[in-house]
């Protein structure tokens, strides 16, 4: 789960579909919603207008903490042969990557 910090969607938060390496984008479930036209065809026989996520750059959007409810940056920790993440405020344990 990531929280928005900046821009017109501030404070969306959602979770992260889909990372974009190489453009250095995320795409985050339900914020900066884009609508799109859609012409006439066998598909869609109406037409009509479809909404869709948009990408939005990685720098910003923060880690969004349980315990805080709020962004938080992290800092990496070792914990029983497993690097997690950890909220440098309150100190909430993110999910663990083996090393």
């Amino acid at each position: 789960m990531v929280i928005a910090i900046s821009g017109a969607i501030k404070g969306d938060s959602g979770k992260v579909m889909e990372v974009l390496y190489d453009k250095g984008r995320v795409i985050v479930e339900g914020v900066n919603m884009v609508k799109k036209c859609l012409r006439k065809t066998q598909d869609h026989p109406q037409g009509g207008i479809s909404e869709k996520e948009a990408s939005i750059p990685i720098n910003r959007v923060m880690l969004l903490c349980p315990g805080c409810k709020k962004g938080v940056r992290t800092i990496r920790v070792k914990q029983n042969d497993l690097m997690v993440r950890k909220c440098k405020r309150c100190g909430h344990l993110f999910e663990g990557l083996e090393k």
